[in-house]
């Protein structure tokens, strides 16, 4: 299979990125290291090309029901300008996907931001429960998507438009024009807890130079980094937000995975609405839990956790050194009664059982 580029991957390659095979796509995982990008970010602010993610349309006025049925959120909350982060439920209560709802119009026209992974999966997920024949179009292709995160993120791009993005409430968005592009979409959004936006525009006629450009001629000289996926990794591992593939799959649950809050089983019938509430019912059998380890070591997706007298009672999801915190961090699956914050666990890290505990996330 062939490998795809961005908009942005000449640029990336110019920069001098270090370079690699992502999802399918061609993608920037560092530029000046790891760390040096991840301050970056949680001190000023950070641009991440994640044009690689999926963009769905759905349109007409049974839209919303489709979008009821195949995902855990209530997105009848949802009024023009808002988005929402949910889950795609399969029949056995996994999850298929996490995913943005974003309504542009009430009760007619919706976005579905995906997992670049997953676009294909999803697409054929969603349409095989399309029984009133929403009208769907997959425009992942002709999307573009740079996010601009970071506490001085929206301070730095403001000049570029006339929208008011410096007030812009916490997953809520804009449309208008941005960098001279029209039609640009600009979300409260992002996936590394340190504020800023995501802006989704149409590529075409040169929409994309356009874009990098302007933000990175306002936002050089106030210290505006490119940021790679390397350092998007350290930054929502901080925060204990779950990446698809490692954190949930089609094999976890959004109640075992901590994303009881996206899974409203009081709205109208969904996608393993039984299974799920019976689950909750019964209490879940294992929980995702955050992890610091006492001794020295990383803990790696994979890795066994045990318990003080060396017993499996789980495994690692993610892991990684914090950038921010200067300490070993994870994530992993344990059985529920070792889910306690302060809970002592031994992680397997080749012949040896390295100390660690049960953190609060996000981590502190």
């Amino acid at each position: 299979m062939s490998i795809k580029n961005t908009p942005f991957t000449d640029k990336h390659i110019a920069l001098g990125a270090k370079m690699a095979p992502f999802a399918g796509y061609n993608m920037p995982i560092s530029y000046t290291g790891i760390n040096d990008e991840h301050q970056a970010v949680r001190r000023n602010a950070g641009v991440f090309d994640v044009s690689h993610m999926g963009e769905f349309i759905l349109k007409g006025p049974k839209a919303l029901d489709l979008i009821q049925f195949v995902t855990s959120n209530d997105a009848s909350k949802l009024k023009k300008g808002m988005a929402q982060y949910s889950c795609l439920p399969n029949d056995m209560g996994g999850i298929v996907d996490d995913l943005l709802v974003y309504c542009i119009e009430e009760n007619s026209v919706y976005m579905l931001v995906v997992n670049a992974s997953n676009i294909e999966k999803d697409w054929n997920w969603i349409q095989s429960h399309n029984r009133d024949k929403v009208e769907m179009h997959n425009i992942s292709d002709k999307t573009g998507l740079l996010a601009i995160q970071g506490p001085n993120a929206t301070k730095i791009l403001q000049s570029l438009t006339e929208m008011d993005i410096l007030n812009l409430k916490y997953y809520t968005f804009v449309k208008g024009r941005f960098a001279g592009v029209e039609n640009v979409l600009v979300s409260a959004t992002g996936y590394t807890g340190a504020g800023g936006v995501e802006i989704y525009f149409d590529d075409q006629e040169g929409a994309a130079d356009k874009i990098w450009n302007a933000i990175f001629e306002v936002g050089g000289p106030l210290g505006l980094k490119p940021i790679g996926l390397g350092a998007r990794d350290t930054l929502r591992m901080e925060m204990g937000f779950c990446l698809y593939g490692n954190d949930i799959d089609d094999t976890t649950s959004p109640l075992e995975a901590g994303l009881g809050w996206i899974t409203k089983l009081n709205k109208e019938a969904f996608m393993a609405h039984d299974f799920l509430e019976s689950q909750k019912q019964r209490g879940v059998a294992r929980k995702l839990v955050g992890i610091e380890m006492i001794d020295k070591g990383i803990p790696r997706n994979g890795y066994v956790i045990c318990d003080v007298n060396g017993h499996p009672i789980g495994h690692v999801t993610s892991g990684t050194q914090s950038p921010s915190l200067g300490k070993a961090i994870g994530m992993g699956y344990v059985k529920s009664e070792f889910a306690s914050i302060d809970t002592p666990l031994l992680i397997q890290v080749r012949d040896k059982q390295l100390q660690a505990r049960v953190a609060k996330i996000p981590f502190q």
